[in-house]
């Protein structure tokens, strides 16, 4: 591969991936809390950062080490019933995400525009799978690139409005902790919205495409590259998911200082944050947020779709990637956007449907992170290229946190009301 390719590929799969993690049901999540509790839960951003870039690298190491993605490592070296069990909770989980991020794209285009939030829904969706289908792999990579740029304006919207910067800064180092459940459960919902499963497929993914495009073997064949690789992965990973962190606590803070601070502490969907801003922030800051929902959401629609006919492709042995032979793969892509737009035309509430995404990601993550720690560490997926002790560490911690997060979360719905 060329120097200029390699330095083309630097802030690649990672910076997308990043990106697409503050999707709109992630900016409803940033924006209740931050309405709800001030900055008292900016400290939660801080912790789910090393967790979030350590599990996102070994995903990204599976990949690149066997070349093939994390389904395909699922199904070749782990039980069928759990691979294909973990592969349809992963598509069912991203329907309902991909449905109510784009009922929040519609609702957010009839605030600036005007028009039936249906009407957006199916152009949007209809869009989407067509941009994946027609342009080509190159293209369509810079164009996400150049989509990830439209988070900026959630940092732009907090520097115009008035924050009390010390007092932000006061909270985000020396944290007021509270032991009452609504504190609890709204942090193990920051860390549930920064941990996403599809996300985890997605940049293993985009590993294996770049490597493919850039007809660049897989590392088991060429270990000689293995100490380069390792070091672009590290360093994607590191710098994406750390302006990823960056964008989430500027919308905590953007809400906290407008809502928070003028007594709004409901805030149900991205849109009803956009509305709320134009009334406490200004119009500017309104555009800004509302620009910030539309650009993440254009980036995350095909993460969601592809994400899901990845997985599905690679457990069926089916063509995946984008290539002429893969028709069931766009099928697959084709099929899941629609059936994300068929929800919005039902009674299904689109805050039902990010709550059920929510619970379903949270159970499916920790035995999806159990069983990608087990390939990262399996002499047969990855040979001599195992993860390192750190990595290894920070992985089974990972699980250790969400588990405790799966329980606390399941006991407080169980519980009476």
């Amino acid at each position: 591969m060329r120097n200029r390719d390699r330095a083309t590929l630097r802030l690649g799969p990672g910076l997308i991936t990043g990106a697409c993690n503050n999707d709109p049901s992630s900016v409803g999540t940033y924006s209740q809390v931050g309405a709800q509790f001030g900055y008292a839960l900016s400290w939660t951003l801080l912790v789910s950062f090393p967790l979030l870039v350590g599990v996102q690298e070994i995903s990204a190491r599976v990949a690149r080490v066997s070349g093939i993605g994390l389904a395909g490592n699922l199904r070749r070296h782990c039980p069928a019933w759990l691979a294909s069990g973990l592969v349809l909770l992963l598509a069912a989980a991203n329907v309902f995400n991909l449905a109510a991020d784009l009922g929040a794209m519609g609702a957010v285009l009839r605030l600036l525009i005007g028009a039936p939030v249906l009407l957006y829904v199916c152009l949007l969706g209809a869009g989407s799978v067509l941009i994946e289908m027609l342009t080509r792999y190159t293209r369509y990579v810079r164009m996400l690139r150049w989509l990830s740029l439209s988070l900026l304006s959630y940092v732009a919207a907090a520097f115009a409005v008035e924050v009390p910067w010390r007092a932000m800064a006061h909270a985000l180092l020396w944290p007021p902790l509270s032991s009452s459940p609504q504190y609890l459960l709204a942090v193990l919902a920051t860390l549930g919205t920064t941990i996403s499963p599809y996300l985890l497929f997605w940049q293993a993914q985009q590993e294996v495409e770049e490597a493919h495009h850039g007809s660049a073997p897989a590392l088991l064949d060429a270990i000689e590259q293995a100490p380069q690789q390792f070091a672009r992965i590290r360093l994607d990973t590191l710098i994406c998911m750390g302006l990823a962190g960056i964008v989430a606590l500027f919308i905590v803070i953007t809400s906290a200082s407008t809502l928070h601070a003028h007594g709004v502490q409901t805030v149900q969907s991205a849109a009803q944050a956009a509305e709320a801003l134009r009334a406490l922030g200004g119009h500017f800051t309104f555009l800004l947020f509302a620009l910030g929902i539309i650009g993440a959401g254009l980036l995350v629609l095909p993460a969601l779709s592809t994400s899901t006919a990845y997985a599905i492709g690679e457990l069926l042995r089916w063509p995946v990637g984008r290539s002429k032979r893969a028709r069931a793969f766009y099928v697959t892509v084709g099929t899941a956007t629609a059936l994300a737009v068929g929800l919005n035309f039902t009674r299904l509430d689109p805050l039902r449907a990010l709550y059920f995404s929510a619970v379903i990601n949270g159970v499916i993550c920790v035995p999806l992170l159990a069983a990608m720690m087990y390939l990262a560490s399996n002499l047969r997926v990855m040979g001599s290229l195992r993860i390192p002790a750190g990595l290894t560490v920070l992985g089974w911690l990972t699980v250790a946190t969400l588990a405790c997060s799966v329980a606390a979360v399941m006991i407080a719905w169980l519980g009476p009301a």
